[in-house]
């Protein structure tokens, strides 16, 4: 039996064409780096509640309404910027009254989740 002349139709690896294995970033206060530690259960400063003698899942939950809160202070903190600045500053410079009722409603999102999060299983 000849050989063929055509190349195999089937993937084959080739290490000169392999993509690189993506490295984690070695500043741990990376953008993907404090990303991958709050997925897996780090609270909003980057770093797994502090509790030890908590079950994980407890703790993942207690991490995930502490990140519920740092951003329903930054949502909070923008609403007053938003409100000082449509009491006191020039009128093309609000945001406008959906931008408004938008970080409103992600007052009560973020708040609704604290909840969940905070409440205690029986």
């Amino acid at each position: 039996m000849n050989a063929s002349e055509f190349r195999p139709l089937h993937a084959q690896y080739d290490p000169a064409n392999a993509e690189p294995e993506r490295e984690p970033p070695a500043d741990p206060n990376a953008f993907v780096a404090t990303l991958r530690r709050i997925g897996t259960g780090a609270a909003s400063d980057g770093q797994p509640w502090p509790e030890r003698h908590q079950l994980p899942g407890r703790c993942l939950q207690l991490a995930d309404a502490d990140c519920a809160l740092a951003g329903l202070r930054v949502v909070a903190e923008l609403m007053l910027a938003a409100e000082r600045t449509r009491q006191n500053g020039a009128p093309e410079e609000y945001l406008g009254d959906r931008v408004m009722e938008g970080l409103k409603m992600a007052c009560v999102a973020l708040t609704a989740q604290v909840a969940e999060r905070l409440r205690v299983p029986e």
